[in-house]
């Protein structure tokens, strides 16, 4: 069997669907997994790599100049 003897038996098929209606079908399901997949892939590495950093401040040393890049000598209350 052909595909073109086939395609008639189709038709009466599509007459059946709403031609007002769209849907997104099965690509648009497949395509909206594949964006939710990544995004939890990178909110996952994303969490791996915040825990590795350190938010710890080191101590200043007595005596360095500040380079907050403040001028004058007035200090803050």
């Amino acid at each position: 069997m052909y595909a073109t003897q086939a395609l008639p038996h189709l038709v009466p098929l599509a007459e059946e669907l709403d031609k007002n209606k769209v849907t997104p079908g099965v690509l648009g399901f497949i395509v909206f997994a594949a964006l939710a997949v990544g995004v939890w892939l990178l909110m996952k590495s994303m969490n791996r790599h915040m825990g590795k950093v350190d938010f710890e401040e080191a101590p200043e040393a007595p005596g360095t100049p500040q380079t907050s890049g403040a001028s004058g000598s007035a200090k803050r209350k």
